[in-house]
């Protein structure tokens, strides 16, 4: 026992010596050594919620192929064929195996080839159709956060100056019914006001690619995606326009502003280098789940408003039980997720330099 402890001790030394000696980037790696198992443990979790859901893959390609050919149409009429053939099937996919086996053996996969597999329905590569779809879902889902971003500070700030007044009490209610509205209710009757004032394509996206006519889609684009955008952007500014409004009062309630103000600091200087300064800590470290809020809202907006996005396309892959395509779907926005919170904690540091990861806080 002594010399397994003494081992341990030789071996966590480097550890703590890199801990004291760069306190950030010790932090920023078991982050990441925690985000690495997290994913591990969901990409396990899923493969199991896969295998207890009722229903077949194996049915639907069955039936895809029995559709599509002549030889599947003759199969189909014998029963003892088609079990024979259903058991094939099954081997060829790799689902005679326990999910774990499935599991480890796709990760293998991922880790060491850097392959995502294919599609289990449509049999095409799942990086090609991912890739297909995730530039729209960053690009809508990125819009939307700094417009959010801006323009909750921008009348946070603005309207925590006008505490007490009527407008703040409407803007205080505005606020507080936007962020209690039901987003799908919201993003309904937007597409209802599209569709009957003709003023706006009822979907999101251009029928036409990119490589066809750059400068004609970039318009086309931003007309197609007024709409969704604008239902992402009255969802989110609601609840963010609060919390940075409720944060300057906070701020400007304490001491050290009144000691700044008796000194005779102009008040545009205490709200925009003292009191605004303070808010963005808390703003920095939601700011993860707010990006994580947004991928997950938007998979109800790609459904109603047809926009070809990562979350519509894990939805249907869902509906498919095509677990390869569910499990790289789900796996990117969790890193996603996971990466932004660790983003956020180093933004957090750097705008606050009394944060330290150190033990002793030096």
């Amino acid at each position: 026992m002594k010399g397994l402890k003494d081992l341990a001790l030789v071996l966590a030394k480097p550890l703590f010596l890199f801990r004291k000696k760069a306190p950030l980037l010790s932090y920023i790696a078991g982050r990441v050594v925690v985000m690495l198992v997290m994913l591990f443990l969901l990409g396990f979790a899923v493969f199991g919620l896969m295998a207890l859901a009722p229903g077949d893959i194996v049915t639907q390609v069955m039936i895809q192929q029995i559709l599509s050919s002549s030889e599947g149409r003759a199969i189909a009429g014998q029963q003892d064929l088609t079990a024979e053939w259903a058991e094939d099937l099954r081997r060829q996919l790799g689902l005679d195996q326990p999910f774990y086996v499935q599991y480890f053996r796709w990760l293998r996969q991922v880790v060491l080839h850097g392959d995502l597999g294919v599609s289990l329905v449509s049999q095409a590569p799942v990086s090609f159709l991912m890739g297909s779809r995730l530039w729209n879902s960053l690009l809508l889902n990125l819009i939307s956060l700094v417009l959010i971003t801006f323009f909750s500070f921008l009348l946070g700030v603005y309207f925590s100056s006008k505490a007490g007044t009527k407008t703040d009490v409407a803007v205080t209610f505005f606020a507080l019914a936007l962020h209690a509205f039901p987003g799908i209710l919201l993003l309904i009757l937007l597409q209802l006001f599209a569709f009957v004032s003709g003023l706006f394509p009822v979907t999101g996206f251009p029928p036409f690619p990119f490589r066809y006519d750059p400068g004609r889609f970039v318009f086309a684009y931003t007309h197609h995606i007024f709409m969704p955008l604008l239902a992402t952007f009255l969802g989110g500014l609601g609840g963010t326009l609060r919390m940075v409004r409720a944060m300057m009062l906070d701020q400007l309630g304490q001491p050290y502003i009144t000691s700044l103000r008796s000194r005779g600091i102009a008040e545009w200087r205490i709200y925009l280098a003292h009191a605004f300064r303070n808010t963005l800590n808390p703003f920095i470290t939601g700011s993860a789940n707010m990006l994580a809020g947004l991928f997950s809202g938007s998979l109800i907006l790609e459904i109603i408003f047809a926009y070809p996005g990562i979350g519509r396309l894990m939805f249907e892959a869902i509906l498919q039980q095509d677990v390869n395509l569910v499990l790289a779907n789900l796996m990117f926005i969790s890193s996603l997720v996971l990466i932004g919170m660790v983003i956020s904690d180093v933004c957090l540091a750097l705008a606050d330099p009394r944060i330290r990861y150190g033990k002793d806080g030096k």
